[in-house]
């Protein structure tokens, strides 16, 4: 019997049946990092994989959803590989237990929205930026919206299905509410946080030390 006051979770065996959306941040890799913050990406990407194993009580994972991934088949493995070898890894391994790779991003709208995003990092001007930025604010809503799309049209009922995106992404999509969101953070998407922020202070401290 529940106590009274207490809140108990409910179990992962009453999720079976419902559509289901397991959620991991993307953590890329990149060159040059130092071995301590690669060192954090391995240590993030064995932890989702023994997560999934575990959530996956819920439902075994049907298909697969990641963004940056415009192709499918061997083709979308391949260029998960050029941006991501660590998340490759768990992807191919849900392949192998049999679940399907879904084509993610709509290419004509994939490649604007990251040239504008590029172009927001290099502008100088605040007027140049504010333009750019209605470009990149659009084509977001527009690439957010095709991704909810796909997703709920792929995901049919009773079916698990991973998604791999940013963060600060994922939580503006909109999604139909009979899709139970699972949020997969093991414990080193903090320490990733934590050696990315020190990191941009200290480049914003060198930008000080240079005027």
């Amino acid at each position: 019997m529940a106590e009274i006051g207490k809140i108990e979770r409910p179990s992962l065996e009453s999720f079976v049946g419902k559509r289901k959306l397991y959620c991991v941040p993307s953590v890329y890799p990149f060159e040059g990092a130092s071995e301590d913050y690669q060192g954090l990406v391995d240590r993030f990407w064995d932890e989702v994989s023994r997560h999934l194993e575990r959530i996956e009580a819920a439902g075994r994972i049907g298909k697969i959803f990641c963004e940056h991934v415009s192709s499918e088949g061997e083709g979308a493995l391949a260029a998960l590989a050029g941006v991501n070898s660590l998340a490759l890894n768990v992807v191919r391994k849900k392949i192998e237990e049999g679940a399907v790779f879904i084509r993610t991003e709509d290419e004509e709208i994939l490649g604007p929205f990251l040239d504008w995003g590029n172009c927001l990092q290099m502008v100088r001007t605040n007027e140049v930026f504010t333009e750019i930025l209605e470009f990149y604010s659009q084509l977001s809503d527009r690439r957010l919206r095709f991704i909810g799309q796909v997703i709920s049209t792929n995901l049919s009922e009773g079916e698990a299905g991973l998604l791999i995106m940013r963060d600060e992404d994922r939580m503006k999509l909109q999604l139909p509410e009979d899709i139970e969101i699972f949020l997969v953070v093991p414990p080193s998407y903090d320490d990733i946080l934590r050696w990315l922020r020190a990191r941009m202070r200290g480049k914003e401290d060198e930008g000080t030390d240079s005027h």
